[in-house]
């Protein structure tokens, strides 16, 4: 049994926690990030890169993170302190679970805001297909009769209303403190078991309808037709980042997951399983988004733009693009809020582990801690937009609130946990200890090794040095 985070011993199948492992790693990194990314970078080249990235990288270091905890068996803290204690380590190895916790926290404060602008174009959408019901037009476009300067203004006019952007952030959070709050099996659980298999429901339903009524043949082309003169460092790291990060990585939700993980398990096949459903709804993303995008003549390196702004347009003037737009945020706001569950859980398991406090009582304490955090995020928008907390910064000068939050884990405290990560498992940790853990042996293990002491380090060093220096790209 786990610390004292884990009520009634853990997962009650490997289904579940299969299904909140993947919950934790869909997420807006999948439907929104990865499309961005990949229209900013020219497309097939970009996701050849990242599929590669996954499979030989991010996969063995999702390995690393769940045989961690169920090796350690605590909060993610405990479960490094306890593995070092196992392998003969110095215990000051427990930061890395802390780095873990912290990223975590912080990538809650903001994740929390950005999925309150989800519940918001759930709510315009949702009133948007009602009013084309009443109208008696129930496949009307999205937004019928707006302008497109006035479908792309609503973003605008969110961000300057810092009482709704405020309020949307608090629906969300009480939304994930609540799950949380109700425990391992009757929250975290449960949700995971009801929200992925809609959220997959519905990204079929939307892909189909872009492969039906876009154009997909040239979203086909754009995604898989890969041209290596584009490949540039930026690219590869670009891809690189973007595999750790999707992978929801280094922010203590894998690792705190492990801890509940029963010894039936296997966990090696088990962690291919998540690598290989997070690239899949990473690509299905993109083969929903681009069809719809291209069917209108629309830019598909619109950047962050692209799915708050840029795909209402295109919702627009598509049949039934109101009952679509609707579907598509529904299933933006169900990967948000399983990422979001596994982001809460880490620091709460910590907090449970460490001061003994009730479940609920600490999933409030950290949920309403990260929603300040997140409040001073929302105001960066508007009445705090001139403020530039990292502005001493070269990388970050120009960063508002959130952004530099963003970037501070994003660029740092992510790939350092991810490099502590490979370092500890694949050269610090008990090999025989990691061997029992993994349930590889002979030349798989010996791959796997590989690919953790040495491959994953190199890589992940460059993620972190050229996150730092981007001058040294170019």
């Amino acid at each position: 049994m786990a610390g004292k985070a884990a009520e009634g011993g853990g997962w009650s199948s490997r289904t579940a926690f299969v299904l909140a492992a993947i919950g934790a790693a869909v997420g807006l990194g999948n439907i929104w990030r990865f499309p961005t990314l990949a229209g900013e970078n020219g497309g097939g080249a970009f996701v050849l890169v990242y599929i590669g990235f996954v499979l030989l990288l991010g996969a063995p270091l999702v390995l690393s993170e769940i045989l961690l905890g169920r090796a350690g068996g605590e909060d993610a803290i405990g479960s490094v302190r306890n593995v070092a204690r196992k392998s003969g380590r110095s215990e000051s190895w427990k930061g890395l679970g802390a780095l873990q916790i912290i990223a975590g926290f912080l990538i809650l404060s903001f994740y929390s805001v950005v999925a309150g602008w989800v519940i918001n174009y759930v709510f315009l959408s949702g009133a948007d297909w009602f009013s084309a019901i009443a109208s008696g037009d129930p496949f009307a476009g999205a937004f019928n009769g707006e302008t497109q300067d006035e479908i792309t203004g609503r973003m605008g006019a969110l961000f300057a209303d810092p009482v709704r952007l405020i309020g949307l952030h608090l629906l969300f959070m009480v939304a994930t403190v609540w799950i949380v709050a109700s425990g391992v099996h009757d929250g975290i659980e449960k949700a995971a078991t009801w929200l992925m298999p809609a959220f997959f429901v519905l990204l079929v339903i939307v892909t189909i309808y872009g492969a039906f009524t876009g154009d997909f043949g040239q979203a086909l082309a754009f995604m898989f037709t890969p041209d290596f003169a584009k490949l540039s460092p930026q690219v590869l790291n670009e891809a690189l980042g973007q595999a750790l990060f999707s992978l929801s990585l280094s922010a203590g939700g894998l690792l705190t997951y492990g801890a509940y993980v029963g010894r039936d398990v296997n966990l090696a096949p088990t962690a291919g399983t998540i690598a290989f459903a997070d690239t899949l709804v990473a690509i299905l993303a993109g083969l929903m988004i681009f069809p719809i995008v291209f069917a209108v003549g629309l830019d598909p390196a619109a950047g962050p733009a692209l799915i708050f702004q840029t795909l209402p347009v295109a919702f627009n003037s598509m049949p039934a693009g109101a009952l679509i737009g609707m579907i598509f945020f529904v299933l933006i706001f169900f990967a948000a809020l399983t990422s979001s569950i596994s982001l809460l859980e880490g620091p709460t398991a910590w907090v449970i582990d460490r001061f003994g406090l009730e479940r609920r009582t600490a999933a409030m304490v950290v949920g309403g801690s990260a929603f300040l955090i997140g409040v001073a995020c929302a105001l960066g928008y508007n009445v705090w937009s001139d403020v530039r907390p990292l502005s001493f910064w070269g990388i970050f000068e120009n960063a508002d609130i959130l952004d530099s939050i963003d970037g501070f884990t994003g660029k740092i405290m992510l790939p350092l946990s991810a490099l502590l990560v490979a370092v500890f498992v694949g050269w610090r940790a008990d090999r025989n200890l990691v061997e029992a853990e993994t349930g590889l042996s002979g030349g798989m293990f010996a791959l796997w090794r590989l690919l953790v002491c040495w491959a994953a380090p190199i890589a992940v060093f460059l993620v972190l040095l050229f996150g730092l220096f981007p001058g040294l790209l170019g």
